[in-house]
């Protein structure tokens, strides 16, 4: 059989490993969908079921094609034709699935027209990098009921902003409260902070559960290529219903807990969003008290420099640990002042922190 025998062989051991590849994928996503329901998140089921067709269809693929190339590694004829001709299955089936295209492509236009207005307001002649920085974090938001919320943000020296943060209704009985921070340059952070922001109040409105929606706007953020970005972000979700908070980060700083008298951190629970597309994320449920309140920032707090001297998490646990009944707005007014006292000026990174008391 001369070359061909080892040729065979290999093309076998190649398509086999990715195979292998793909179906770790794919049983990824398929665990994903399990965890979507599609009568209260229709389109995002529609979006993981796309994927995990896509990746199982590839692992089919690779499969046949490794078995075709071990059989005719071994044998010649009517086997090894036959063999080959299984390779029409996947085709077909793909040819199928082709009909749901339309409506996979338009839920993902959706998220690129959030990013094409994002371009077009920047565009704008009088849209001035504060006004811009005004949108990602507002110096206004709006009250709620059982809820007292206090916030600042503090531009840093670069033209444009890349920390963010949202409060909102999820549901009548759940209110979100969202931190994030965008490590990129220029226009294309901010864009990426305006796009994860929106598309992560329609994520959680959808899924109650917080790391549900991280993983589906990881997932969404990482399809379009964006060199040398990446996210970090922080949710709360409080329910009045159950009296309870639940939390997920993604790579960000510690949100502080005043819970119980005393301070505890809640820490990460995931990688940053947009290294990895199949990254997992978990969430963690606490009880809420009356007068319980949550400390959450970008790290512009943390990272605040005098010489080779860090802010720290430490001095932040420290200030909501020893002002434990003070007012959420009045929290975050000291804590912006003692950094830029502790940098002796102006923090030159972005800050913004953000406040919560259940009353």
């Amino acid at each position: 059989m001369g070359m061909r025998t080892p040729v065979l062989t290999l093309l076998g051991i190649i398509c086999l490993a990715a195979a292998m590849s793909w179906a770790r994928s794919a049983r990824h996503r398929y665990r994903l969908l399990g965890r979507i329901d599609p009568e209260t998140a229709p389109d995002a089921y529609t979006l993981a079921w796309s994927t995990f067709r896509k990746e199982f269809h590839s692992a089919s693929l690779y499969g046949l094609l490794a078995l075709a190339s071990f059989v005719n590694a071994v044998t010649e004829g009517a086997w090894g034709a036959l063999v080959f001709s299984l390779v029409a299955i996947p085709a077909l089936v793909s040819t199928a699935w082709a009909r749901h295209a339309v409506r996979e492509a338009r839920i993902a236009r959706q998220s690129i027209d959030i990013e094409r207005r994002a371009q077009e307001a920047l565009e704008q002649e009088d849209l001035a990098p504060k006004a811009w920085a005004g949108r990602l974090a507002p110096e206004d938001l709006p009250e709620f009921s059982g809820f007292e919320v206090g916030r600042v943000y503090q531009a840093g020296t670069g033209l444009m902003a890349g920390d963010f943060f949202d409060v909102f209704k999820a549901s009548p009985t759940r209110l979100a409260a969202v931190i994030g921070d965008v490590v990129g340059h220029g226009i294309e952070a901010s864009i990426t902070a305006f796009q994860a922001k929106y598309l992560l109040r329609t994520f959680l409105r959808q899924f109650r559960d917080p790391a549900q929606a991280l993983e589906e706007l990881n997932l969404q953020m990482s399809s379009v290529e964006r060199s040398e970005e990446f996210i970090s972000l922080v949710v709360l979700v409080f329910d009045t219903e159950a009296e309870t908070m639940r939390y997920a980060s993604a790579g960000h700083p510690a949100t502080f807990l005043w819970h119980e008298r005393e301070v505890r951190p809640l820490r990460s629970t995931g990688p940053l969003l947009m290294l990895d597309p199949n990254g997992s994320y978990f969430s963690r449920e606490v009880p809420l008290a009356r007068d319980d309140m949550a400390v959450m920032y970008t790290d512009g707090l943390t990272e605040a420099r005098n010489g080779d001297e860090q802010f720290g998490e430490e001095r932040v646990g420290d200030a909501v640990r020893r002002n434990p009944g003070i007012l959420p707005g009045v929290l975050c007014k000291q804590l912006l002042d003692a950094a830029n006292d502790f940098s002796l000026g102006a923090v030159q990174d972005d800050l913004a922190i953000l406040a919560i008391r259940k009353l």
